[in-house]
């Protein structure tokens, strides 16, 4: 005897006004520090706006991505359009490297020909990206526990907000030293880092392009759980991905023993969703043993 049953919840707060802030300040920003940088010649300053255009555009793919996935699906796109946000997370990751390839030359180039950058002006609008930065992250911080889209906009500006503390040292060596080398080596250092926080976002999200199970969830712990429920004497075929940034899907099929199918099935899909944050479950019930061989796993 099979059954299929589908168990989704509520789906997640909208965060469009949320996103309509953190683009407009990080947009203003973006065009006074883009100026600065270019009026004073400091490579610091212009890798910075760069790095923080990459960040407006990576919030507008991730603002309209999560506005396509609340589209209802349709007979060609059953699922719905939920994996357009990681998409746009693979986008962003893929924009941010090529960002962080092109200022690491220029500043290569900065180490041969020295260029004298006013440390004041650099000082002053650094400050001022502190500001905007972790207020944006501010902006974010309610909704990161239950938005993976939330979370990276979050620690995205979290980690902006450190990256203009750095510009703010490297104008203070500056006044103090005179060292027009900071300016190129801040400009490496802080694009090694955005380097690193962009290849994670871009192995988090091929992962899950590729159907990977999400690294917030334990395959083993859910299989374990299953393989405990009354009636249950074996687990197969269990499979779990995400449906988008927020949602994730399970199908599996447990040999069962009992009476009453439905509610059997509503409490493993309630508590899988409470549990393991899984929101679209699958299962089908057999109740003879697997007939191929080596099939039935309790994991």
């Amino acid at each position: 005897m099979a059954h299929d049953h589908a168990h989704d919840h509520k789906p997640p707060a909208d965060l469009g006004p949320t996103f309509l802030w953190a683009v407009g300040l990080n947009t203003a920003y973006v065009i006074v520090e883009a100026t600065a940088g270019f009026l004073t010649g400091s490579l610091a300053l212009l890798a910075d706006a760069a790095h923080n255009l990459t960040d407006v555009a990576g919030l507008l793919i991730a603002w309209g991505a999560a506005v396509l996935a609340k589209r209802a699906g349709s007979a060609s796109y059953t699922f719905g359009f939920g994996r357009a946000t990681i998409l746009a997370a693979m986008l962003n990751a893929i924009a941010i490297l090529i960002g962080v390839v092109v200022v690491v030359w220029q500043a290569a180039q900065r180490f041969q020909t020295v260029v004298e950058v006013p440390g004041p002006a650099i000082l002053l609008v650094a400050l001022v990206g502190i500001g905007v930065n972790t207020g944006s992250a501010l902006l974010f911080m309610a909704s990161k526990k239950d938005d993976l889209n939330a979370k990276g906009a979050y620690l995205h500006m979290a980690a902006d907000a450190a990256v203009s503390g750095a510009v703010v040292l490297a104008a203070a060596g500056i006044l103090l030293t005179g060292w027009q080398w900071l300016d190129p080596a801040v400009a490496i250092a802080v694009s090694v880092l955005i380097a690193w926080t962009a290849w994670g976002l871009l192995r988090d999200s091929l992962r899950l392009e590729l159907d990977g199970v999400p690294e917030a969830i334990d395959r083993q712990a859910v299989a374990d759980w299953l393989g405990a429920q009354p009636g249950v004497s074996n687990v197969h075929d269990l499979h779990i991905w995400a449906l988008s940034t927020t949602r994730t899907a399970l199908a599996v099929h447990l040999v069962w023993d009992g009476a009453d199918a439905d509610a059997f099935l509503d409490h493993v899909t309630d508590k899988l969703a409470q549990h393991f944050a899984i929101i679209h479950a699958t299962v089908q019930l057999e109740q003879a043993p697997c007939e191929r061989a080596g099939a039935c796993l309790v994991e």
